[in-house]
């Protein structure tokens, strides 16, 4: 589907229908941002009813087994909608909330525009920025930090990693996280912490044998702890011109096996570097719409080292609103309307967290990293996402319950300071 700049408040209030593919915090997120501007609701579709949002008043959830089914099953379901929609004079708009979303999308763009508003880039692009060697080669030629790396084709029968040569630990991950997503196999982690050359030989026979054909990174470990760690997130034009940036000092991520890595709470903090980075390299591949950037400052050289760009918008994106950006209509400007978006910066005086006060005293080793935190909870100036006022009781219920299950998570999986 096209711009169209004549498009009024009341046609958007009308026809605007977002489609959010999958039930996690970044479609509640979305959801209440384009509820709050627009006043429409949100199709969430997913394989798995996720009680914290399907209760919610500002979706139509659908439960969808064929969410789960592979790239053919969603394609078919989302044709089907599409006809739906667009037979009822509606604009719709979908995205998602994981990489293996973001591909799909990318990958069957032009079918679906047909029907939808698909505010993703070409998958020629999204697949060459989205390897990770492919990304750290991006960042040699622009001159951007990144961890010491090696990559090794988990798909040549003849490949072999002599595992004694590397200084450890070091950390492991697939190059391909879109793939590796919808895998299932036992052992499975989002990343792996290498401890030592048999667990490194391990992990790469393992993937090998669970199917996965792409390639294993191997990267030197960055020393420090989740406040050493950087999100940056970024909404571009068609021109690749960077409109819109936010981004933060992550202060607790989570540790569970399965979603390791994830910020659950972001401390808003401006770094001058890491935007100049993100800036230059979204302008050099041509990259349009929402990226999210993972990035460590590196105690030994002083530098920030980027991990990984997310080429979507990440699952923390609720930051950027709570900084004073809208970033539904960040959406609607760039793909529905084609309107210019004058340069924002996102950065406010409110801590985003998914998690009580007690898990920052209980897990944050830093005293005055732990104290400035406390300072946000104490003064109120915190964001949850799941914190809509206008909600369901059923929905602040299922809200609680998620908020407080931190505590006990995070005692599973970290330690408690002293």
């Amino acid at each position: 589907m096209n711009p169209d700049p004549t498009l009024t408040a009341d046609d958007l209030r009308e026809r605007l229908v977002p489609v959010a593919l999958g039930g996690e915090i970044l479609s509640y997120s979305f959801a209440r941002c384009f509820h709050e501007t627009y006043g429409v609701k949100t199709i969430v579709v997913s394989a798995i009813d996720v009680r914290v949002t399907s209760s919610s008043r500002l979706v139509d959830y659908r439960v969808v087994p064929a969410m789960h089914q592979g790239d053919e099953a969603v394609v078919a379901y989302l044709r089907t909608l599409g006809e739906e929609l667009a037979a009822a004079g509606k604009i719709p708009l979908v995205f998602g909330n994981a990489d293996w979303h973001a591909r799909i999308l990318s990958a069957y763009k032009e079918e679906l525009s047909r029907w939808f508003v698909v505010p993703y880039n070409d998958f020629s692009l999204l697949d060459e920025i989205t390897q990770k060697e492919r990304f750290y080669r991006i960042c040699e030629e622009l001159g951007i930090a990144y961890p010491k790396t090696w990559v090794f084709d988990c798909a040549d029968p003849d490949a072999a990693i002599d595992a004694d040569a590397f200084t450890y630990p070091l950390i492991a991950k697939p190059s391909n996280s879109g793939r590796y997503d919808l895998m299932s196999f036992p052992g499975k982690e989002k990343v792996y912490e290498v401890s030592g050359p048999e667990q490194l030989v391990r992990i790469f026979d393992m993937l090998r044998e669970a199917g996965y054909d792409r390639e294993l990174v191997v990267q030197d470990f960055i020393p420090g702890p989740d406040e050493a760690i950087r999100s940056l997130t970024t909404f571009s034009d068609a021109a690749g011109r960077v409109r819109a940036v936010a981004g933060g000092r992550v202060i607790l991520q989570d540790h569970s096996p399965a979603r390791i890595g994830n910020p659950m709470c972001i401390m808003p903090e401006r770094v001058e570097q890491i935007i100049d980075d993100a800036t230059r390299f979204c302008a050099h591949v041509g990259y349009r719409g929402f990226a999210n950037f993972d990035i460590k400052y590196d105690e030994r050289d002083g530098r920030y080292k980027f991990f990984e760009v997310n080429t979507r918008a990440g699952r923390n994106t609720y930051y950027m609103a709570l900084g004073g950006v809208n970033i539904a209509k960040l959406f609607v400007d760039e793909y529905v309307l084609g309107r210019e978006i004058p340069y924002q910066e996102g950065y406010g005086d409110r801590l985003y967290t998914c998690v009580p006060a007690r898990v920052v005293r209980n897990h944050v080793a830093d005293p005055q990293v732990r104290a400035e935190t406390l300072a946000y909870y104490r003064d109120g100036r915190i964001g949850y996402p799941y914190d809509w006022p206008g909600d369901t009781l059923a929905h602040k219920l299922w809200a609680k319950i998620t908020w407080m299950h931190q505590v006990d998570k995070f005692k599973r999986y970290m330690d408690v300071v002293a």
